[in-house]
């Protein structure tokens, strides 16, 4: 099943210095260890996208859906991208690169959802410190996905 994701605030973004920002949440597993489902995603619409990026793109079949993914490399006729879970093969393994047009936004940072959390004090700091974190390129998953 695709990396569903739905945007909140698309077109009612804050317009920054450096683009256009959104909420983005997660609802399937392909980006398991990165992202979880009910995971939400402060993207910037119209970023500038690296190798490593954890990125919002239509899908290229389904453009009324949209999916995240890890930009792994360009290619010709756009990004390769991948999923982080290798059990989830809906990515460009499956539909090929995908077109720059397509390529939405880039996720900047990932705010944990604090489902099943245990609700003592002591679980709520541990889930407040590691709740909101950068998504940064990771160059040694893209390097490793390259290499399968």
């Amino acid at each position: 099943m695709p990396e569903a994701v739905r945007e909140r605030g698309a077109g009612r973004g804050r317009r920054g210095p450096v683009g256009k920002f959104g909420l983005a949440e997660v609802y399937n597993p392909s980006m398991v260890p990165t992202l979880r489902p009910g995971d939400h995603l402060v993207v910037q619409y119209g970023a500038a996208v690296r190798p490593g990026d954890v990125v919002v793109v239509r899908h290229p079949f389904r453009q009324d859906l949209l999916i995240v993914k890890r930009a792994v490399e360009r290619r010709d006729g756009g990004w390769w991208v991948r999923g982080d879970n290798p059990y989830v093969v809906n990515d460009s393994r499956e539909f090929g690169a995908v077109p720059d047009e397509l390529v939405i936004a880039r996720a900047r940072v990932r705010v944990r959802s604090p489902r099943g959390i245990q609700r003592s004090p002591l679980g709520v700091v541990a889930w407040a410190l590691s709740a909101v974190r950068p998504l940064r390129a990771d160059r040694s998953v893209s390097r490793r996905l390259r290499a399968r």
